[in-house]
Order: C-alpha cells, then sequence, then structure tokens
C-alpha cells in the first residue's frame, strides 16, 4: 500500500507503484481538475504540489510519493484556509482563462512561485510558468494574474498582521 495525504486527507493506493500520481488522482480518488496534456512532463497542465513543490504529475510514480503531501486545484484554497486561493481570486479578476484547459496546472505553478517569491518580476513569473503551455497564448493575462495575485496575498497577509496586531494592543 502506497500512503499519500492529498489536500488535507490520508489516502492509501493499491496501484503499481509505477503508476503515475495524475491517474491514481483522476481515476482513482475523482480529482480531475489535474489535466492530462503530453504525459511527458512538457506541458504543466497536470501540475501538482508535492511537499510545496510543483511537480508534474503525469511523470511522477506514486512508489516514489510515499508519504508525501499532495495539494490539487480542488484543495489549494483550502491549504491557504480561504474560500479562493489569491492566484485563484486573482485568474477570476483579471479574467485570465480563455479555453482554461492548462490553467489548473498554471495556477498550481504559480502559487508555488508565490510560496518562494512573494513578489516576483516579470522575469521570475516566466521562469517560473515557463514550463506551463498556453495553447490559447493568454501568457500576459497569466503574467498580470500572478502580479494581482501578489498584491492579494500581500494586502490579505497585511490585513491577518494588522488584525493580530489589533488584538495585542
Amino acid at each position: 500500500m502506497i500512503s499519500l495525504t492529498i489536500n488535507g486527507r490520508p489516502e492509501q493506493f493499491d496501484l503499481p507503484p509505477d503508476t503515475p500520481l495524475l491517474w491514481a488522482l483522476r481515476d482513482h480518488l475523482g480529482l480531475t481538475g489535474t489535466k492530462f496534456g503530453c504525459g511527458a512532463a512538457l506541458c504543466g497542465a497536470c501540475t501538482v504540489h508535492v511537499d510545496g513543490e510543483a511537480v508534474r504529475s503525469c511523470s511522477a510514480p506514486i512508489g516514489f510519493l510515499d508519504g508525501k503531501k499532495i495539494v490539487t486545484i480542488e484543495g489549494l484554497a483550502a491549504s491557504v484556509g480561504r474560500d479562493l486561493h489569491p492566484v485563484q481570486q486573482a485568474w477570476i479578476e483579471e479574467d485570465v482563462v480563455q479555453c482554461g484547459y492548462c490553467h489548473s496546472g498554471q495556477i498550481m505553478s504559480a502559487a508555488a512561485l508565490l510560496a518562494q517569491v512573494p513578489r516576483p518580476t516579470d522575469a521570475e513569473i516566466d521562469g517560473a510558468l515557463g514550463g506551463n503551455i498556453c495553447r490559447c497564448g493568454t501568457y500576459q493575462r497569466i503574467r498580470s494574474g500572478v502580479h494581482k495575485a501578489a498584491e492579494i496575498a500581500a494586502a490579505t497577509s497585511g490585513a491577518g498582521r494588522a488584525a493580530q496586531s489589533a488584538a495585542a494592543t
């Protein structure tokens, strides 16, 4: 048995250890927000977080992930204790999506970037999301969305600190 924590819930898989995480999520848990794009870790549509890092789930065998914490697009907001993650909120506010197929992977990569670099430059965004392909070419809107998400996250954390400070006095 392979044990993973997925979106905060312990899960057990009785699958061959070389089964890609993507298929364990989609076929065995019904978590279909993570998309199949290329099957070779080249397009980014299948991106999830493994212990906080952006990982292409189509090429990540579950046997190598035993004991790891996985967050999918379905669990992203809950992972930060909100109804929407700042990236999801920014995607809506900036109207980033066109067809939408790539965007769960784009959002997961952007969230991983912002966890490491709270105020990324255009070059940092391009570097972190360069492995995520958008067939519709919404790269400018994606970049704007990441900047907006950084603003939302900063405002939210600032409001949280202000509330904590006020409560302490």
